[in-house]
């Protein structure tokens, strides 16, 4: 019952107009007063004709202040076909068509908002599942007090130790130090972690803390607050996390389907859902200024965005207009009767170009907010239609973010008994706490080996052969020792191992700091740095050039080089290829890296046009000099011709180009068309991309472009079958085949069909784009 309450006060305006049609029907002839009323062109209307014609006047008054507000805001106001629909056939004594024509405008509104809220659905679901409170925790000594005391402290400490010299141990020895004790280090899904004192967890903390919090607008959190986000639970704003771990959903930022584990110190972003325990967290943005905030204001800002399209189906709505009004002036000249110029008008409808246009590409939009695609204004989504040509960055765009393990080159008859996973599990140890490039690579793959060797019960720790009840002797390896230096590479002690990984120099190094030397027969005999290098590295097969190597060392004894490189996405040659077939002919990649590299990952992705070794304004110039030439070329024609090829021609000239949006902001602003992918936990929201990827998916490209393509073509069909009909149904009006009552219920089914075959955007079928 609320429902139809509810229902009922969102469309009163319409119930009204029905009840007058009852009341004509009921009351139509009824005149208490007699003959005594005599009015020019209405007559003696009786108490039923009265309220339609009281009805009719007060649409035309709101008509008329509608159209003035929409002149006054730039607007092309064409409701005018409208007033003039319910004045004509007011004035010829058609009180039924003009009630038909009240009709049609009322409920055109209700259609008009049906087909909005149904195309914005997907934006709507991303606004509305946007923080509105967070939880401040009123614990002592953890707020932003407790920030600003830490800030003052550690600059106060900075200080001293600038003004006393230098003394005791250096950063090896603190770093042994701090890791002499030695714990067990867990393997997550992407890295081992070293696991805290459970006596000592922020979790106890976060669970005491989640009693003592006090909710606030999100718009009050300020930078330093420590918030408190209770199970399932949306993260309100940017911060550090305080607990010790947590389960965060990202789904609703970048569509990743599995939850992701964090620890203690890293970054989360406002949107994610907090899994099943409460989480403490400190805030370092406001809200304004954070991720899931500041996706919805740009997708927000696409919604309320006005395309080329739209501008231009305003501007055609005003000759349209006009022709409609020649054709009804030529029917009642011609014929003699007055009433075919009411029947024209009441059929004359500009609602495919003002209606079905914006609708179609708020829908488009919307699917790409939901396939994790954000565009900054509707202008991009129409650009995305017309892309000629594309560029795309090679590292961390066509190739995955980090060099990846390709294989581990075992060195033969030495001491050691491992095999490759055993090494792998070990040096991704030791690199989870390296920041060197290659670190998280080779971490991520030692987690994969650590899973592998856990999953086999004939292997134990030490690598030997064991039955099939043998198992590791700690839940995970046991790490101490950790030592990195910079440039060169790390060491520590897994499973009272000594591991080193890094430079040949330095994998290859003694205990004692010097090297052995190999000799041709493979004997160890003598020291020297250099022929020793060279030594060890004639005992592996040259290095392609696209690869590069960490070198493991175990027990002081050199065994194993750890191979990665730079590996295409697996769905890069896939997408590749389905922007040939969408139409995008010309693909080139620029990258920085050298040739011989760049050529080994255009081959294995199928791209033809290769630009390598080039700098970063190198990169702009290649991108300027295609997009200039593709604008001369349309400059060169009439400023009508090019007004139109923005908004309704299939003419293909824009440039894109796809990037990470950091180090590639130069290249994208230079670009028609800048894109950015992100992983949705980084800046999403770059300042010299238009369009930002939030899942990390390179397929996301060409599926945009479907999209795009999908949008344009059903905005135009949708187009040309509303006015079509709108043209037939009105010249056959002017011969008298449409009576005028008929003729406003054609009109509003004409809108209905144009403003619905708006929303086959939002339908995905085999071959869109095509």
């Amino acid at each position: 019952m609320s429902r139809f309450i509810n229902l009922c006060k969102e469309h009163t305006t319409l119930i009204v107009v029905l009840a007058a049609a009852l009341c004509m029907a009921l009351f139509g002839s009824w005149r208490p007063w007699g003959d005594a009323i005599s009015l020019p062109l209405l007559g003696n209307p009786g108490v039923g004709q009265w309220l339609v014609i009281i009805l009719v006047l007060y649409m035309v008054i709101v008509t008329v202040k509608s159209i003035i507000d929409d002149i006054r805001e730039g607007k092309m106001g064409v409701d005018l076909l409208a007033v003039l629909a319910m004045l004509a056939t007011l004035s010829v004594g058609e009180l039924w068509a003009s009630w038909a024509v009240v009709l049609m405008v009322v409920s055109g509104e209700v259609i008009e908002n049906y087909a909005q809220n149904k195309a914005e659905g997907n934006i709507t679901e991303l606004l509305k599942a946007s923080p509105q409170e967070a939880h401040i925790s009123k614990l002592p000594g953890i707020g932003r007090e407790q920030v600003a005391r830490e800030e003052a402290e550690a600059a106060q400490e900075a200080a001293q130790e600038a003004a006393e010299p230098a003394e005791g141990a250096g950063l090896d020895n603190a770093n042994a130090a701090s890791n002499q004790s030695g714990r067990a280090v867990p393997s997550s899904r992407s890295q081992f972690r070293r696991v805290a004192n459970p006596e000592h967890s922020p979790n106890t903390n976060a669970m005491k803390a989640s009693s003592r919090f006090h909710t606030v607008p999100v718009e009050d959190v300020q930078i330093g607050d420590v918030v408190v986000v209770l199970p399932g639970e949306r993260v309100p704003v940017d911060g550090e996390l305080l607990s010790g771990s947590a389960t965060l959903d990202l789904s609703a930022i970048n569509g990743e389907p599995m939850p992701r584990e964090v620890y203690a110190g890293a970054r989360i972003v406002s949107g994610a859902v907090n899994g099943s325990a409460v989480l403490l967290m400190r805030a370092t943005a406001l809200a304004q200024d954070s991720q899931y905030q500041r996706i919805v204001q740009l997708v927000s800002a696409a919604r309320d965005s006005r395309g080329a399209a739209v501008r231009a189906a305003d501007v055609m709505a005003v000759p349209f207009t006009v022709l409609s009004l020649i054709i009804a002036a030529a029917a009642w000249i011609v014929s003699g009767v007055p009433l075919r110029f009411a029947q024209v008008l009441v059929l004359a409808t500009p609602c495919p170009l003002l209606i079905a246009v914006p609708v179609a590409f708020v829908a488009g939009a919307g699917r790409l907010a939901k396939a994790g695609i954000v565009v900054k204004t509707q202008t991009v989504l129409e650009s995305l239609a017309r892309v000629s040509h594309m560029f795309f960055d090679k590292t961390g765009t066509l190739t995955v973010k980090q060099p990846q393990v390709i294989r581990v080159d075992m060195l033969p008859d030495t001491k050691q008994h491992f095999d490759e996973d055993h090494i792998l599990m070990m040096a991704g140890v030791v690199e989870t706490y390296s920041v060197h490039i290659l670190a998280k690579g080779i971490a991520k793959a030692g987690g994969e080996a650590y899973g592998r060797l856990r999953n086999d019960c004939h292997v134990d720790h030490r690598g030997k052969t064991g039955t099939a009840t043998a198992r590791f002797r700690h839940e995970y390896p046991v790490v101490s020792n950790i030592n990195e230096q910079a440039g060169k590479g790390v060491s520590g002690v897994v499973d009272g191992y000594s591991i080193r990984v890094g430079r040949l120099g330095f994998a290859n190094d003694k205990a004692d700091g010097f090297q052995p030397v190999v000799s041709k027969v493979g004997s160890s005999q003598g020291t020297g740095s250099a022929n020793s290098a060279r030594s060890a590295r004639s005992r592996f097969a040259a290095l392609s050039p696209d690869e590069m190597a960490s070198y493991v060392s175990v027990n002081g004894e050199l065994v194993a080089r750890i191979v990665l490189r730079d590996v295409p996405r697996p769905n890069a040659a896939q997408t590749l290829q389905t922007l040939r077939d969408l139409g995008v002919q010309n693909i080139t990649m620029l990258t920085g890296d050298k040739a011989a590299s760049a050529q080994i990952v255009a081959r294995e992705v199928g791209i033809d046009d290769v630009r390598a070794e080039l700098f970063p304004e190198d990169k702009v110039s290649a991108v300027r000099e295609v997009r200039d030439a593709a604008h001369a070329a349309a400059e060169a024609l009439p400023a009508w011709r090019r007004q139109w090829d923005a908004a309704f021609s299939s003419r293909r000239d824009i440039t894109m180009m796809v990037g990470d949006g950091v180090n590639d902001a130069p290249v994208l602003a230079a670009a028609d068309i800048g894109v950015a992918i992100s992983d949705g936990t980084s800046t999403a929201a770059s300042e010299s991309a238009e369009m930002v990827i939030m899942n990390d998916d390179i397929g996301a490209v060409s599926q945009a472009v479907r999209i795009a393509r999908r949008t344009r073509r059903v905005m135009l069909q949708s187009v040309l079958i509303g006015l079509g009909l709108a043209l037939a149904c009105m010249i056959a009006a002017a011969f008298n085949l449409i009576p005028v009552v008929v003729g406003a219920f054609v009109q509003e089914a004409i809108d209905v069909i144009s403003i619905l075959w708006s929303l086959l955007v939002l339908v995905e079928r085999p071959g869109d784009g095509k």
